[in-house]
This record gives structure tokens, sequence and C-alpha cells, in this order.
């Protein structure tokens, strides 16, 4: 579905100095493959995404999806970021549309979609609701929803729950994974959170400090559908150890902690 090769991103500051963000990365993910990225701040993580979604262009190597160079930003992609930003002025049902309205979509036939949606998350009765009338959690919901109308195969994920209180974002966690259950896709997931990295994902990609490279893939041979109890079990331990180690050891090559 996704192929990076030796992916490469260098930035210019306003005093023409090149700063390095992501550095030769390569990655093959699978059709309807649940990936997360995880690695310490300023990795690169959400560069990395904005490159695969063609928002920003490499500076070196190549990205392609279903065989297609990335060159600029294309209609199969759903993007999800961490605020929900919702159109204050625009009902629940109307929020959702609004990907539709954007690509020219009849708004007629997809609502009938957008309503499944809304109904698949939770939030069937919420529909004329604006969003301040919601909690964030139920704000992402909406976000979600919005991305997936479209139908994109491609979900990208920029810490879509880092905003929200820890139960909220262990119960949204588990709220995609029954969305992604329904309507497979693949999704690139960018998270904090260790124990949320291993809890989604089919594989987790670890990253070390900047500029971003690979440190290693992880499969995660966890039985799905995947519950809270997993994250007492010893596979799942020893999952979270390994990605822990490998970001505190780069770090500690960096100099940047204990």
């Amino acid at each position: 579905m996704i192929r990076l090769e030796g992916v490469e991103k260098t930035y210019r500051t306003r005093r023409g100095d090149l700063v390095p963000a992501v550095d030769d990365v390569t990655l093959v993910i699978g059709e309807n493959e649940f990936v997360t990225l995880v690695g310490p701040s300023g990795c690169g993580k959400s560069t990395l995404l904005k490159l695969v979604a063609g928002l920003t262009p490499v500076s070196g190597g190549s990205i392609r999806v279903r065989d297609t160079l990335v060159r600029e930003p294309f209609p199969d992609v759903g993007i999800v970021f961490q605020h929900p930003v919702l159109l204050p002025w625009r009902t629940v049902l109307d929020n959702v549309l609004f990907s539709a309205d954007m690509l020219g979509l009849d708004l007629q036939r997809y609502r009938t979609r957008a309503l499944e949606l809304l109904a698949l998350s939770g939030l069937g009765g919420f529909e004329t609701r604006l969003p301040r009338e919601l909690s964030g959690g139920m704000q992402q919901r909406v976000a979600i929803c919005r991305a997936l109308l479209p139908d994109p195969s491609l979900l990208l994920m920029d810490e879509p729950f880092g905003a929200l209180d820890a139960l909220t974002r262990e119960e949204m966690g588990f709220e995609l994974l029954r969305i992604w259950e329904a309507r497979r896709k693949t999704i690139l997931f960018v998270t904090h959170s260790i124990p949320e990295a291993i809890l989604l994902a089919d594989k987790v990609v670890v990253m070390t400090p900047r500029p971003g490279r690979l440190a290693r893939v992880i499969a995660i041979d966890l039985p799905r559908p995947r519950t809270v109890e997993l994250e007492f079990d010893a596979k799942f331990k020893a999952h979270s150890d390994e990605v822990r180690g490998l970001i505190f050891a780069s770090r500690r090559a960096r100099g940047d902690g204990r």
C-alpha cells in the first residue's frame, strides 16, 4: 500500500541553515495494516505523515502509494489531526459532510453514508448538534467520520487523541479499532504513547531522535480484537519494554537522557 525508499526531509530556516528532520527512511506498509509511529518529541513522526500525505515534498528518496509516486496531495486519503478542527457554525452532520463538499461529491448521496458513520461511532442522535455542545472525545469522533466519509483506502492520524484525558483517550482508541474492524483501511497513526502504539497496531515503527531514522519495526503478535486486559499480558509488556528500551537507548546515545 505504502512504500518509502530512502526518504529524507530537510528544512531551511529563515537564516538559511539546513535542518534535517527525516533521514534515510525505508518502510513498507501493507494493505489494511494498522501501523503506529512512536519516538521522542521532534523525531520527525508528524513530518513523515505529511510527506506520505503529499502535504510537503521529500528532499530525497521516494514515496509511493499503490505504486503511484507521491508528489502532491491526493484524494484517496483521510487525515485526522490532534485537534478536530470542526467548523463551529456547522452541525455535526454538516461537519462530516464538509469533506465531500470540498471534493465536489454528491452531498445527497453521501448524506446517507455520513449518517451511517455517525451511528457506527456512537454519535447517532447528535447529527443536529453544534461542536460546542459535544465533549472533546465526541468532537474527535466527528473528525474521524469526516475523514472516513469519502471512503479513502488510507487514513493518516497525527496524535488524534493527544489532547484528550487518559480515560477518554483509551475509549477513543478502542472506538477507532471497532470502526477499523468494520471498515478496514490502511492506517498510519502517530502517537507519543507506547501502550497506545502497541494496543492499536499490527506493526510499531520506532524512530530515533532527530533526524528521524528507523530504529526498528516491531510486529505486534497480539490477538484481535484487542481488549484492555491485553495490557497485562506478558507479550504486551515485552513489546512495551522493547519499544521503551529503543527510545531511551537512542536518547542516551544523543545525550538527551539519563
